[in-house]
This record gives C-alpha cells, sequence and structure tokens, in this order.
C-alpha cells in the first residue's frame, strides 16, 4: 500500500441498516487509534428506491508519525481509486461497478449476497428479477479480492442489524490498519473493562462482528462461502422432501425435482386426492411427450413446465388459502424472530382482508354463485362500489386465531364451490391444448405449456391473466391459421406470451396477435360512472 495517500473506503446500505452509524463507528476507532480520518455521506431516499452511500478515507500512517503534518483528504470517491467496497446489497453493489468504482488491481469488495428487489423489479409482471449469478460474476471480475456471503441473514441470526455486520467484515478483511480489539472497544462505547458487562444490543452486536469477522478472515471458511453461492445448484436440490418411491419410478429423473415440488404443494393445498389428480394429469402429458420425444433429448422438458405451473394454478389463492397460511404456527414463529421478540415480549398482530362478493361467491354453488355476482353487478351499474367487507383480525387473540382457524377449515367447501370448478375447466383447456400441440410438434407444445406463466397473481390480474391465455390458446393454438406451420405457430406463442408478460395493458400483445394472423383481444365493456359535481364555495 501507498503510504503518502489515504486508504480509500465507499460503504453502501439502504435505508435503516445503519450504515451511518457504521461510518460513525470507523471514524471513532481511527481517532481513538491515532489515525486522521474523514467521511461524507450522499444520503438516499427509501428503502428501495435509492442507497445511501458513505465514503471515508483513513490516512494509513499515524500522526504522530508525521511530524506536525496534516493529510489533506477528498470529499468524494473517485472512479478507479477505490481500496474498498463493502455493500449490504448485491444489485447496489453491481451499480457501483458499473459506475467504475471497482477495478481488479486495487478494489476489496465485500458485499451481502442477499437481494431487495427494486421497485422497477417488481413492477415487471413477469420476473423482472436481475440475475444474481452475472451480478456476482461481476463483482468477481472487478475486484482483486472478493468477499460474498449473506449479511441479512447473519444479522438475523445474532438478533442484530447489519451494520455490526459489516463492521466486522471491515475488520476481517485487514484493509484498515486497526487490530480486532479496536472494533470490539467501538462497539462496547470505548468501555474500560472489555470483560465488563454489556446490554443484550451490544451483546447482539458483538455477535454479529465476530461472525463477520470470521466469515471474511478465515480462507477456508471464505472458500466454502464463496464455492457455494457462485456453483450452480443440481436441480435435486430444489426438492424440499424425498420423492415418493412410486412417483421416482414413474417419472424420469429430470422431471423429479420439479415434481417434488409440485406434489408437495398440492398436497398440502387440498389432500391425498388432489394431488392424486395432479399425478393423473402430469402422467398424461408425459405420454404424449414420450410419444413425441422417445429418445427424451429435450429433458422431458414440457412435462418439467407443466409439473411447474400445473401445481402453481391448481393451488390458486383464495380466503381457505390465505386463513390457512396467516394461522400456521409458522407464521407466527417467522413474525416473532422478524421483530426479535423474546419469550417474554408481547407481540400482537393484526391482518386485514377485504373480502368482497367474487370470493364469497368461489365457495358457493355455480347457482347461487352467479346470483350473487349478478347481484354485486347490478349495484356497480346504479353507480355503488363494489360490496366488500373490510375485517381486521387480531391473529394474536384467541378469538382472531379462532376465525382464522375457522375459515381455513372451509377447505372442505372448496371443491364444492363455483371457482374450483371453473379453475379446472380452464386447467383441463389448457392441457388439452398442450397435449394436441406436442402430438404435432414438440416445440410447440412447450411453447403452449410455458404459457401457464401467465397464471399468476389474484383478482384482476388472476383473471387478465386466464382470458389472455384462452385468447392464445383459441386463435394461436387451436384455431389454423393460413399458411402456418408448427414452427411458425411455436413462434406466434412464443412472441404472444412474451408480450402478454412485458406489458399488462395488453397493448403489445393485441399487436403480437395481430402480427401473426390471430384477431386483438375484445374490447372489455367498463361502466361509466357519473359523478356529482361538489359545489363550489364563493
Amino acid at each position: 500500500m501507498n503510504r503518502t495517500s489515504p486508504i480509500t473506503l465507499l460503504i453502501c446500505a439502504l435505508g435503516g441498516e445503519g450504515g451511518g452509524v457504521l461510518t460513525e463507528w470507523l471514524v471513532d476507532i481511527a481517532r481513538h487509534a491515532g489515525y486522521a480520518a474523514q467521511s461524507t455521506s450522499i444520503p438516499g431516499v427509501a428503502q428501495r428506491t435509492g442507497a445511501t452511500t458513505y465514503y471515508l478515507e483513513v490516512f494509513p500512517v499515524p500522526l504522530a508519525q508525521l511530524g506536525g503534518r496534516r493529510p489533506v483528504f477528498s470529499l468524494s470517491p473517485v472512479p478507479g481509486t477505490l481500496d474498498g467496497i463493502v455493500s449490504s446489497e448485491m444489485l447496489e453493489t453491481a451499480r457501483q461497478v458499473g459506475n467504475g468504482m471497482a477495478v481488479p488491481q486495487r478494489t476489496l469488495v465485500i458485499t451481502s449476497s442477499a437481494r431487495t428487489l427494486t421497485t422497477a423489479e417488481r413492477m415487471q409482471p413477469g420476473d423482472g428479477r436481475a440475475d444474481a449469478q452475472r451480478l456476482l460474476d461481476t463483482v468477481k471480475s472487478f475486484s482483486r479480492e472478493h468477499h460474498v456471503f449473506d449479511m441479512s441473514a447473519m444479522a438475523r441470526e445474532c438478533g442484530t442489524v447489519v451494520s455490526a455486520v459489516m463492521l466486522g467484515a471491515i475488520a476481517g478483511s485487514g484493509l484498515l490498519p486497526f487490530p480486532r480489539e479496536a472494533y470490539e472497544a467501538v462497539v462496547r462505547g470505548h468501555a474500560s473493562d472489555p470483560r465488563a458487562q454489556v446490554d443484550k444490543a451490544t451483546a447482539a452486536s458483538l455477535r454479529g462482528f465476530a461472525r463477520a469477522f470470521d466469515a471474511v478472515s478465515t480462507p477456508r471458511a471464505q472458500a466454502a462461502l464463496v464455492t457455494r453461492l457462485l456453483a450452480t445448484p443440481e436441480p435435486d436440490a430444489l426438492a424440499p422432501t424425498p420423492l415418493p418411491d412410486d412417483l421416482a419410478l414413474a417419472f424420469p429423473q429430470p422431471v423429479h425435482a420439479m415434481l417434488a415440488l409440485g406434489h408437495a404443494r398440492v398436497l398440502d393445498y387440498q389432500g391425498a386426492d388432489y394431488a392424486a389428480l395432479y399425478i393423473e394429469r402430469l402422467q398424461r402429458v408425459l405420454a404424449t411427450e414420450q410419444a413425441a420425444d422417445p429418445a427424451g433429448t429435450n429433458a422431458f422438458a414440457i412435462t418439467r413446465e407443466i409439473a411447474r405451473w400445473l401445481a402453481l394454478w391448481m393451488a390458486f389463492d383464495d380466503i381457505v388459502r390465505v386463513a390457512e397460511l396467516k394461522s400456521r404456527a409458522s407464521r407466527i414463529r417467522r413474525v416473532h424472530a422478524e421483530v426479535k421478540a423474546g419469550p417474554d415480549d408481547i407481540v400482537k398482530v393484526y391482518d386485514h382482508f377485504k373480502p368482497g362478493a367474487p370470493e364469497v361467491a368461489a365457495l358457493l354453488p355455480a347457482a347461487l354463485a352467479d346470483r350473487v355476482i349478478a347481484w354485486d353487478r347490478a349495484r356497480q351499474a346504479r353507480g355503488k362500489a363494489p360490496w366488500a367487507v373490510p375485517l381486521k383480525i387480531g391473529a394474536h387473540s384467541v378469538l382472531g386465531m379462532a376465525s382464522l382457524r375457522w375459515l381455513a377449515s372451509l377447505r372442505g367447501l372448496r371443491q364444492r364451490g363455483s371457482r374450483f370448478a371453473d379453475e379446472q375447466a380452464l386447467i383441463d383447456r389448457w392441457l388439452a391444448a398442450v397435449v394436441a400441440g406436442t402430438r404435432n410438434n414438440w416445440r410447440l407444445g412447450h411453447e403452449i405449456a410455458l404459457c401457464g406463466r401467465l397464471i399468476k397473481g389474484y383478482g384482476s390480474t388472476n383473471e387478465r391473466g386466464k382470458a389472455n391465455l384462452l385468447h392464445v390458446i383459441n386463435h394461436l393454438a387451436s384455431e389454423p391459421l393460413p399458411k402456418c406451420t408448427p414452427t411458425k405457430r411455436a413462434d406466434a406463442i412464443a412472441a404472444a406470451r412474451t408480450a402478454a408478460l412485458a406489458d399488462d395493458a395488453g397493448i403489445a400483445l393485441d399487436a403480437a396477435l395481430v402480427r401473426h394472423g390471430a384477431p386483438p383481444r375484445p374490447v372489455v365493456a367498463q361502466p361509466i360512472r357519473w359523478m356529482k359535481r361538489a359545489p363550489q364555495v364563493r
């Protein structure tokens, strides 16, 4: 290290993670150790619309050895001159790399593998998440040394905040010329006796500090962490529980991982008979794919995709499912862990529901459900808002938990309800299209199977996805298009699916449909509501 220039460190944190406290700790450590230091900050605006960055410079020579001279510090980082970057979120690390802050010849990068999704990532109708593997590859390529581990998980396990973990990682890296005791002393508040009793918050911070220190300073632990995070997981690692032997024998190996997840989900959702229906449907698709691809050159990709999207569709969300998930003991334990509640702490959890006519009608037979829906539509035609009952249920109370468990016990009514029948009919329509397409051309069946991605969310989002899927099946997968080979039909379905996921308004989907010779979606009638003008005050 050049002893005539400061050590430069950029700290990136999200709102509420203690980045400012961490910077103050580092400056305090430097001054107590007799070193000159300076820090500046650029505050962000919210939890995930912007990060807060802190810039620290520490002169590596003690003031006592400078003969009365004082170093000159910079107020902002200069791209390509950073000695270290410490970040609590992977995408923020990659952003700083993209800004030219890190160079492979100089910069040490310490980053968390955890992700907090941005607003732009959440807004995508499809999977808008940034590719974690590409982010990791970027960090590896633009750093002389890198340490990657889940700081958020480590902080939760130790009962502390991320800033204490980041401090331990910096100490373990050896970037700054301070011993471990100096870091621990500032966490303790520079107590004269390091063995003195500390409060619970300080003890938790020291635990987080020690865990991160070991994770970075121990070469074998560091290598194991980085290798585990960068290695591509095997498909079998996706399965939470072993696949039953009879199912393992009935399905080829490439399908086992997704099949185990889907079977467990459907079994938990409605029981053994419903899981048997899931297997029966999947076997029908598998038989068709084996006939179309006897050698298995495509690794049974159609069956794998059906195993994924069929399980998600069959386990559709309704008020019974929501109540069941919110009343589970695992959920209560997770809430207590998130708020770091002790055994003697009182935690109150309130759940807000607003069931409307569609949720009530979903559990009724078709004849009654139609009457409820017609009644609600008539109310809306008269200018009234859709009927709904806002509920606030205290899950911590006996009455509240009893109410949730009562709603969850209505699972037996689900199969007698109108929505269950409608969903099963749509599922069978989709599967029939997949089977017919696969018999015609393997790629055509695969593209129709991938259209299961269109079914997601709840309420209007779910209804719009099902309408889009049916339109694609009816006009691109089923109806004969003029001079359209199976390959061109598969291309058209792929283009329509991509357009539907990229634009929830449906403009891109309609354009894709027309471009491939299919009609656009019908315009959905929207009621016009006349509002009384508020009287003007003179």
